[in-house]
């Protein structure tokens, strides 16, 4: 395989596995000018030999449309990807032991960032306190987001830099979080975000990935690194950048080049934070969570998106944050019409503690669900955070994905990384074998969702699928035998019988071989070949 292909270049890929709902059997394929212009069988692929500028061997590789992650923080994955990561640390100990090498190895860094810690799956289940981060940091600026991103341990000498912020020696949440958070990152140079912007970027192009939806926003990152991440990702071959700017103001995510006013609009908090919105408390505290909008909010929020042609959306995890989307959304279907509401696709992000009313209103109003199946598998079961947090009878209503599709509820899949890794075909066998059966789908849905349903989330039908005038993002994979999966109610079975006229996708039960990225392509330029191809 070359090193690279330019989009104006014409490119036949055969004698491979062509993931089309076009041909179920395809094995060859067609890129031209940047789109998929043929898809199709060996034999019928030598009629185009004489007229393409390249012919690739796929040697038996399966070639897919490139996923779209439609839940990501470029930077912060970056800086994880560069930084400190808590996300493996088992215990105290072993985080605080973490901190002291990061800071010796780290000596002319402004501030010291890190993510990733949970405190929930430590012995003794106690964050670190900042007494302990002093020591560690030898008395420097620190920022150790958890692994959810709604609370924070900091040092002293990060307090300091920030006044007003209380002093409590517990992690720090809400605006006291936002603000230490906008002091952390405000220390980073514009060098130092570019590397980092870069480095998940790259990260993302070596998993197969093709497009990640920035859900950016004043209270997670800042108005330069969100346009600042637009430009690299418009001037660099890589993935492909849509932005959204969590602000209420229609105005201001126009003016900065974004896609909509959504992504982290929070109505709520996070489950492991206790900062998640709930209709009855929480299981192991005595109150409901944090709300942050009210229906009234939502409702004007979403009308003048609607009326200023751009997508709304909020991030809304708790039961009593979905119920305040679904009303604010209904009142401004009320106002402006059910049909402006539904062409508009407005957004929920993670949508995680939903009823069957809820689920039958995001049908209703036209709501996709950006869901993140990862959060189920690292926090969910008899025995994880969302029971110790909820109970396990509200705990195994979390995540009802089958429930979504049977209602006709879009949906989009992503990762909220760095919460979670860039992982797709981990993201697509989490959905597909959810710790609660009845929720699970099929691999095919899962993985139609975390590829086509992120281009149907930026309101594009044509493309995150390998049909002719298609955008020619796709990846190439190293795998296994293809298989079917055909779900009944109860198990998930397995078919490679060819007559069921379906393409076949890798065989993701837990325990097997994830597929390997060889390639990846977007728009007909190469963007990342495995080194050793």
């Amino acid at each position: 395989m070359s090193e690279r292909t330019a989009p104006t270049r014409t490119v036949l890929l055969r004698r491979g596995e062509v993931h089309s709902p076009a041909d179920p059997f395809a094995t060859a394929m067609v890129v031209e000018r940047g789109q998929i212009a043929w898809v199709g069988s060996e034999g019928a692929a030598d009629a185009f030999t004489d007229g393409v500028d390249e012919v690739v061997d796929l040697a038996g590789a399966l070639v897919t449309p490139a996923f779209t992650d439609a839940h990501v923080h470029t930077t912060a994955t970056g800086l994880a990807l560069t930084g400190l990561d808590l996300t493996g640390a088992g215990s105290l100990d072993e985080a605080l032991a973490r901190v002291r090498e990061f800071a010796a190895a780290r000596p002319h860094d402004r501030v010291l960032l890190g993510h990733g810690w949970d405190a929930a799956r430590w012995p003794g289940g106690r964050p670190p306190a900042r007494a302990e981060l002093d020591e560690a940091t030898g008395n420097r600026p620190l920022y150790l987001s958890r692994i959810d991103v709604h609370s924070a341990v900091v040092s002293t000498a990060l307090l300091d830099l920030v006044p007003g912020v209380r002093r409590q020696d517990e992690p720090l949440t809400r605006g006291d979080h936002h603000a230490v958070r906008a002091a952390a990152f405000a220390a980073v140079t514009p060098a130092q975000r570019a590397e980092a912007q870069r480095a998940a970027l790259a990260h993302a192009a070596s998993l197969g990935i093709g497009t990640v939806h920035e859900c950016a926003g004043p209270e997670i990152s800042s108005e330069d690194d969100f346009t600042g991440l637009l430009r690299l990702a418009a001037a660099q071959d890589g993935p492909r950048v849509v932005g959204y700017w969590a602000e209420r103001d229609p105005g201001k995510a126009r003016e900065l080049g974004a896609a909509g006013a959504a992504g982290d609009l929070f109505v709520d908090g996070a489950l492991g934070s206790h900062t998640a919105c709930l209709h009855e408390p929480y299981a192991d505290a005595d109150h409901t969570g944090t709300a942050y909008l009210d229906a009234a909010a939502v409702a004007a929020h979403v009308a003048a998106c609607t009326e200023a042609g751009l997508q709304a959306g909020f991030h809304a995890i708790g039961d009593a944050a979905v119920t305040t989307v679904v009303a604010g959304v209904r009142a401004a279907a009320e106002q402006l019409g059910l049909a402006r509401i539904r062409a508009a696709r407005h957004r929920v992000e993670h949508a995680e503690m939903l009823t069957p009313e809820t689920v039958a209103a995001f049908a209703e109003l036209g709501l996709t669900a950006s869901v993140q199946p990862a959060f189920d598998a690292l926090w969910g079961g008899a025995d994880g955070m969302y029971a110790q947090r909820l109970g396990a009878d509200r705990a195994r209503l979390l995540n009802p994905f089958a429930a979504l599709l049977r209602a006709g509820v879009p949906l989009a899949l992503g990762s909220d990384s760095p919460v979670t890794p860039l992982d797709p075909w981990g993201t697509v066998r989490a959905a597909a074998f959810h710790r609660t059966p009845e929720h699970r789908v099929s691999v095919r849905a899962a993985f139609t969702a975390h590829t086509r349903g992120g281009w149907r989330a930026v309101g594009r039908d044509d493309a995150g699928v390998l049909v002719p005038g298609a955008p020619a993002d796709y990846a190439v994979w190293h795998t296994g035998e293809l298989v079917v999966q055909a779900p009944d109610d109860r198990v998930a079975r397995w078919s490679t019988d060819p007559r069921s006229g379906t393409p076949g996708l890798p065989d993701l039960t837990p325990g097997r071989e994830l597929p390997v990225c060889l390639r990846t392509v977007v728009g007909g330029r190469t963007v990342y070949v495995r080194p050793s191809e």
